[in-house]
């Protein structure tokens, strides 16, 4: 038979782990909305390096913090492959818990060669499943390269698994203009993106239409003495990836069935 100490220390430590529990079931975790991408979500450390801002900097500002954590994982200089086979898509991955979100944006990098001596960082120019196999001087292996689509598939996919909701933003435009409008990405990487997307069950943010949109709205001479300095045609000052985050906080709200724009500020 018990003694009365060790019946008192049994029922605290009953208490105890129903109290725990009762505890962990009524405050869940925030979720976590992982941002995944190149440089024109993060440029450099993500605090203005070079005068140069990505839009994954300030679209936390669109969002009710207290009900989740905005983390910007984008790393400059990546490509929908290499950000995988250089194990940075791994780090984001194991944190995806569910009931979190990952917005994702490549394809600047992507059009870069497949293999060469500086990078070796692009991707076949589709959506569909040809790959080639290539000896990487960087990496001194042969390595099996796949489409743009097929790895951001690949990435939803294994967010998905994980329980997370994904959604692909086709990337940015950049400040290049021809007969006064701006150059788009419909007929390549913003097309690819969007059948990646919905082959893979995401969401598409149609990114390149709603800045294009309003670059054009806007006018060359504005967008290129607002959002832009006069030496980079690709990344965007501090007032460009504002407008950026703007819109891409705007296509959340616009997605049908995407849980995320829930936690938005009102």
């Amino acid at each position: 038979m018990l003694n009365k100490y060790t019946r008192s220390v049994l029922f605290a430590l009953v208490v105890i782990t129903a109290a725990g529990a009762l505890f962990s079931f009524i405050i869940k975790p925030k979720p976590t909305l992982y941002l995944v991408g190149d440089s024109t979500v993060k440029n450099g450390k993500g605090k203005g390096d070079g005068g140069l801002w990505g839009w994954g900097s300030y679209l936390a500002n669109h969002f009710d913090t207290t009900k989740i954590t905005v983390e910007n994982d984008a790393l400059g200089g990546t490509s929908s492959r290499t950000f995988q086979t250089q194990g940075w898509w791994n780090k984001v991955a194991e944190k995806i818990k569910p009931g979190d979100y990952v917005i994702m944006q490549f394809g600047h990098n992507d059009s870069s060669p497949l293999v060469d001596s500086s990078r070796a960082r692009g991707t076949i120019k589709s959506n569909g499943d040809e790959q080639q196999e290539l000896y990487n001087p960087l990496t001194k292996k042969t390595e099996v390269i796949h489409s743009y689509g097929w790895y951001l598939r690949k990435m939803i996919a294994e967010a998905k698994a994980k329980g997370a909701a994904v959604a692909v933003c086709s990337l940015i435009p950049r400040n290049s203009w021809k007969d006064g409008k701006v150059v788009r990405s419909t007929n390549d990487y913003g097309k690819w993106a969007a059948e990646a997307a919905r082959q893979a069950g995401a969401t598409f943010i149609d990114l390149n239409t709603l800045v294009a949109d309003k670059y054009d709205a806007e006018g060359e001479a504005k967008v290129k003495a607002t959002y832009f300095n006069d030496k980079d045609h690709t990344h965007t000052i501090e007032a460009g990836a504002v407008l950026n985050a703007k819109l891409v906080a705007m296509g959340i709200k616009q997605a049908k069935g995407f849980g995320l724009s829930r936690y938005l500020n009102k």
